[in-house]
């Protein structure tokens, strides 16, 4: 049995299962282990829809290398896309994490546009607060003749799930639109206006969902970025009062930071905040994040104490 093959039984075993919990009819003496083999297997199932997501991604990018005027952009995009197939989805199997793919939008010419993703597990925020900012590339592409290198950005932004009750949202103050999903390049996904797009209209803030065929679905998943990007504005605003404070910790958490360079000629990942260089850029790349974070979270701890003496 090939690997696809495999994954391909985790995912209709893991439907089954979903399908029989469904009815209300499951044996009580079978309900418990079912539940927990549904449970494990939502893990697994989330972790497979993302890879095969980022691979046909690749796949995508690969296809635009045959093409003369966007080759080169796919061949520099390729290897950050995956590098990010890599880094944090390792970092969170190593620490046991529950990953989900929330949404994702692709630019006109197949790259990656915006991605949000929900990590559960123990300590997830305590660890992954320090990961927002501008992460910087430097690597030399394939395509360059001379081996120059080119430098790439993306800017990341770790902000903790919200609850109904840590965020009310008063249904007047939202625009709701409804329209239909589309792919990359425009070409429509379905027929029915299943895509929302939620403006919370005091803040300004949008959020759009588009990945489920559910208008139901999509809706509820937008709303859950929604608190979350609305607690992160509050935060924002009570932080902004503490400037000085801010000024004396590890990082803002202010997306315009930058905070990462991982150099690849080099081989060396340099996080700016504590001034800390690690020439061990390939086993960060595959998840190994433990001596960075633990070393901001080190010097945050430090800071703090400083500041109440």
């Amino acid at each position: 049995m090939s690997l696809d093959d495999k994954l391909n039984a985790i995912l209709a075993r893991h439907e089954e299962i979903g399908a029989r919990l469904s009815t209300g009819e499951v044996p009580p003496s079978e309900l418990a282990a079912l539940s927990k083999e549904y449970s494990d297997l939502s893990t697994v199932a989330a972790a497979i829809g993302e890879r095969r997501e980022l691979e046909r991604e690749a796949a995508d990018l690969e296809a635009m290398l045959e093409d003369e005027e966007l080759g080169e952009l796919a061949a520099s995009e390729l290897p950050e896309l995956r590098d990010r197939l890599a880094m944090y989805r390792r970092y969170a199997e190593m620490r046991r994490w529950k990953v989900e793919m929330l949404s994702h939008s692709q630019t006109p010419l197949g790259g990656c546009k915006e991605a949000v993703m929900s990590v559960a597990g123990r300590d997830v925020f305590a660890r992954l607060k320090y990961e927002s900012g501008t992460h910087r590339v430097q690597r030399v592409p394939e395509t360059e003749s001379q081996r120059r290198s080119h430098t790439a950005a993306a800017t990341g932004a770790g902000l903790p799930e919200a609850d109904e009750g840590d965020v009310p949202i008063d249904d007047k103050d939202l625009k709701v639109d409804t329209y239909r999903s589309q792919g990359a390049g425009g070409q429509h996904v379905n027929t029915t206006d299943s895509a929302v797009r939620i403006t919370h209209l005091p803040t300004g803030i949008v959020v759009q969902q588009q990945d489920e065929k559910s208008q139901h679905k999509n809706r509820a998943r937008a709303m859950k970025v929604l608190r979350a990007r609305l607690y992160e504005h509050e935060r924002a605003q009570a932080e902004a009062e503490r400037a000085a404070e801010r000024r004396s910790q590890v990082g803002t958490g202010d997306r315009s930071q930058r905070i990462r360079t991982y150099n690849f000629p080099q081989g060396r990942v340099t996080d700016h905040r504590i001034n800390l260089t690690l020439y061990k850029l390939d086993r960060v790349i595959q998840g190994e994040l433990d001596e960075l974070i633990e070393a901001l979270a080190a010097e945050d701890e430090a800071a703090r104490i400083a500041q109440l003496s």
